[in-house]
């Protein structure tokens, strides 16, 4: 059975495995800054705003997570002086560019009622066992929200065909700037509509 909570209820244990599984999952993007993954989800631990990360708990351990704001509310705010102590000034000089640019930016769909859907992330253990799944389905009954927009690379294919099996339809795709050296080719953005609920 997997039970999904909302990481502030964890404190600062759900902290720690977001940031491993963030690392985990997203390394081949965080490689740059060091080639340790412990350093690394060191560094990051103190930026996952834990109001806005759910997390699905498999046999007792954090199995995967997943942010869903308003659209307006920022899911990760990073330190600079942290990334600094622990990656280095110049490293974290430029994580902290990198990770403004990328994580400090108007989503690209914001309505009423509408939640974007962030950093979706299994750990490597958990994978294949529904805790993505698990998690999308526990969104999709909050009562705050009629819409749920996410973004997903092109060439992640097997969370694409999950986010299409949930529901997601795609609706935009953007082309990836430098695409060659970062292994994207297009974003892609994708949507879940509530279904509308009879009134007989």
């Amino acid at each position: 059975m997997i039970e999904v909570r909302s990481a502030k209820e964890l404190g600062k244990t759900a902290g720690q495995k977001i940031s491993e599984i963030f690392v985990d999952s997203f390394y081949e993007h965080l490689s740059y800054f060091s080639k340790d993954k412990e350093k690394l989800a060191k560094a990051l631990e103190h930026m996952f705003v834990l109001d806005l990360f759910y997390v699905a708990i498999i046999d007792g351990e954090i199995a995967g997570m997943t942010a869903c704001t308003n659209g307006k509310d920022y899911s990760v705010k990073q330190d600079k002086k942290e990334l600094i102590k622990h990656l280095g000034f110049i490293r974290g000089t430029i994580a902290n560019r990198a990770f403004k640019s990328e994580f400090q930016k108007p989503a690209m769909y914001i309505g009423e009622k509408t939640a974007s859907v962030e950093f979706v992330a299994t750990a490597s253990k958990y994978r294949g066992r529904g805790a993505a799944t698990a998690i999308m389905n526990y969104l999709f009954q909050l009562p705050e929200y009629d819409e749920y927009v996410l973004e997903a690379a092109d060439t992640n294919y097997k969370a694409v065909k999950l986010y299409e099996k949930l529901g997601y339809r795609e609706f935009e795709r953007i082309k990836q700037k430098f695409s060659k050296y970062v292994g994207i080719n297009y974003r892609v953005y994708m949507k879940y509509t509530k279904p509308l609920k009879s009134t007989m």
